[in-house]
């Protein structure tokens, strides 16, 4: 992670002739990119890594086309000679999703979301107006083979790993089937691929602005717009997502050079949330049940819910028996029950009592009198109080968060330790136990231990609103017994 922080800071010295002030490293999302926000005089600028030449690249061309159209999106403001680092306009911290969780479904956010649906037809169909398709990433369009893509990933990174009974071959053909009725679509513009709330950012004056779109092509319009309103984690109630549907036909229709067939393109709309929901299906599967990240992992009820809520009012206009069978197999209750955690209520008895120690002052005492529980030893993990700028620093200060979970092993190992942890916290959960005592060691009880503490009792609380008992036993001076 240095020598990125170090091209970074290379790359703004030349384009602001002067040194950052100081850099963020931001949480890393669902892509291999790595961002940064640079900060000099009190202002901010994104900058970025990333590996993929030609993605890059894609980003690159669509921005600089898409602002001469005056559309929404990034302003690129520097590029290193490989390519592979970058600066951008930075439209701050709070997205659509940011404002829909924090203010919910008010006439506000609602009104946020139909600016950013009437801007996602400019940017689709004027966007489209001239772009050379040669410099899309992969695909110059969403056409049958990116479609059966899609489908194939939900396929091997979903449900193939339900272990579940189904004729393959049969299903392959369905996917054949529904692949070529979706490509026949009316219209075909830029899509965005990934238009979903995390990457509209809006401005303290209340515009909205597009990130992350490496990813574009030529394809239906509808693609997009049910990507964000089918987005699980946003969960939009039934007649938001009728109402803003319409909004954003209302805003599309001036811009068509010929007449809209509502019915025939909201028929090919709920093609396509089909399609994106099975992606996004894939995407958590890939992610969680492969990768083994926590945030994914709690993200797939919510998807197959969503996918639920869709498939019981919408028919899909075409024939795929196998497919459909499939389909009300992922929706049961045994399945959504499966990735479903346990979670405490308020009779709930279990308190899970999470501490950090020092190995050199002794193992903290345990009060239960069945004993037992978890001690974790973070000593494996590189030690920030070795760097002299962290040494008086604790793991809930932001350098030594962003070292751990850079430049360390600390999310390998915390994500295994949720693994473990979640089996005794959901089976205690289930038999009324009172007490489950977990504990992280390092060398002084300052840095490593702190994190990990600090990280588990945040996800047994996301995950099952547990009472979590949190004591950082060095920092907050405890006593110790040996």
């Amino acid at each position: 992670m240095q020598d990125k922080l170090d091209q970074i800071t290379d790359l703004f010295i030349k384009w602001c002739g002067q040194a950052p002030d100081e850099i963020d490293i931001l949480q890393q999302a669902g892509s291999e990119r790595r961002y940064f926000r640079i900060w000099k005089n009190g202002k901010s600028t994104i900058g970025t890594y990333g590996a993929n030449i030609k993605e890059n690249e894609s980003f690159f061309y669509f921005s600089e086309e898409f602002q001469k159209k005056n559309l929404p999106v990034a302003n690129i403001l520097a590029i290193s000679a490989d390519r592979a680092y970058y600066l951008q306009e930075d439209f701050g911290t709070i997205s659509l999703i940011n404002h829909l969780e924090q203010g919910g479904e008010t006439d506000a956010v609602y009104q946020l979301y139909k600016k950013s649906l009437h801007e996602l037809a400019r940017v689709q169909v004027l966007g489209d107006k001239g772009l050379d398709y040669d410099k899309c990433l992969t695909n110059k369009e969403f056409g049958k083979q990116a479609i059966m893509a899609d489908l194939l990933y939900f396929k091997y990174y979903f449900l193939d790993a339900l272990r579940r009974p189904y004729n393959k071959q049969d299903l392959i053909d369905d996917f054949e089937a529904l692949s070529t009725y979706l490509t026949h679509t009316d219209y075909k513009f830029f899509m965005m691929r990934d238009y979903q709330s995390r990457n509209i950012q809006v401005m303290e004056d209340g515009s909205v602005h597009f990130i992350d779109y490496q990813g574009g092509m030529k394809g239906a319009p509808q693609y997009d717009v049910a990507s964000l309103l089918w987005q699980a984690r946003a969960n939009l109630s039934n007649d938001w997502k009728e109402n803003l549907l319409a909004d954003y036909i209302a805003a599309l229709e001036p811009l068509l050079d010929r007449p809209l067939n509502k019915s025939v393109f909201v028929s090919q709309y709920n093609g396509y949330v089909l399609i994106r929901l099975l992606q996004v299906l894939g995407a958590y599967g890939f992610r969680g049940l492969f990768e083994r990240k926590a945030q994914f992992l709690t993200s797939i009820p919510l998807a197959l819910r969503n996918l639920k809520s869709f498939i019981t009012k919408n028919e899909m206009g075409i024939s795929v028996p196998e497919f459909t069978k499939v389909l009300q197999l992922c929706i049961s209750d045994e399945i959504i029950n499966e990735f479903t955690p346990v979670q405490a209520t308020a009779e709930t008895p279990l308190v899970v009592k999470i501490s950090s120690f020092s190995f050199k002052k002794g193992l903290p005492a345990t009060d239960s009198e069945n004993g037992g529980g978890f001690v974790f030893d973070c000593r494996g993990i590189l030690n920030p109080g070795r760097i002299e700028s962290m040494k008086t620093k604790t793991g809930r200060d932001k350098e030594v968060i962003q070292y751990l979970e850079q430049q360390t092993k600390m999310p390998e190992f915390i994500n295994s330790v949720f693994d473990v942890v979640d089996i005794t916290v959901e089976d205690f959960i289930k038999r009324n136990f009172s007490s489950l005592m977990v504990s992280f060691g390092c060398t002084g009880g300052q840095h490593r231990s702190v994190y990990a503490a600090d990280a588990l009792a945040r996800h047994l609380k996301n995950k099952f609103k547990v009472q979590v008992e949190l004591n950082h036993w060095v920092q907050d001076t405890k006593n110790w017994v040996n």
